[in-house]
């Protein structure tokens, strides 16, 4: 019996000192982190990013869309930002969502095949109304197609318009 106990003591101490010990260093072999893995994209060339606040998250949907779509997207986040001094940005549904902090999102912007689409969830209450009807009576869109000139003159007006609308959900 005094063989057991004993064997169970050392069991122990063996087990104390192992959650004690240094950790191993990391192997060469270890994954590459989840910031260095290139997303996927969707269809439209959307890239697939997980749901974050803040740029960081925006700035990595930006830096994977592929060709001319990348300095659309990256133009409209300087308006947009420039437009709504104190502004809050977050990627929800794989797509740049912009509003204002502690009340609501007031535009997001998606990429498709041939166009980008900036959705002004208020829409209908801009003036002129952006161009594009939506099946929600609110909502209005802008389309950017490659090529296109960019009215940012146009988009800042719209911007700061609909960042006083109620907008949807909550920022």
């Amino acid at each position: 019996m005094a063989r057991k106990t004993s064997k169970s003591a050392r069991s122990t101490t063996s087990t104390t000192t192992r959650a004690s010990a240094k950790p191993k260093p990391v192997s060469k072999r270890s994954p590459a982190p989840a910031a260095k893995k290139k997303p996927r994209l969707l269809s439209g060339d959307n890239p697939q990013i997980a749901k974050g606040d803040g740029d960081a998250p925006v700035r990595a949907y930006i830096a994977a869309i592929p060709g001319w779509k990348r300095d659309v997207v990256r133009r409209l986040d300087e308006v947009i930002m420039r437009a709504t001094p104190g502004g809050c940005k977050a990627i929800r549904w794989n797509s740049p969502f912009y509003g204002i902090a502690g009340q609501s999102w007031f535009l997001g912007v998606h990429c498709f095949t041939k166009y980008v689409k900036v959705a002004f969830f208020d829409g209908a209450s801009l003036r002129p109304l952006p161009p594009v009807e939506s099946k929600q009576p609110k909502v209005r869109y802008f389309h950017i197609h490659e090529g296109d000139a960019l009215d940012e003159k146009q988009l800042a007006a719209w911007v700061k318009q609909a960042s006083k609308l109620p907008g949807w959900g909550g920022a």
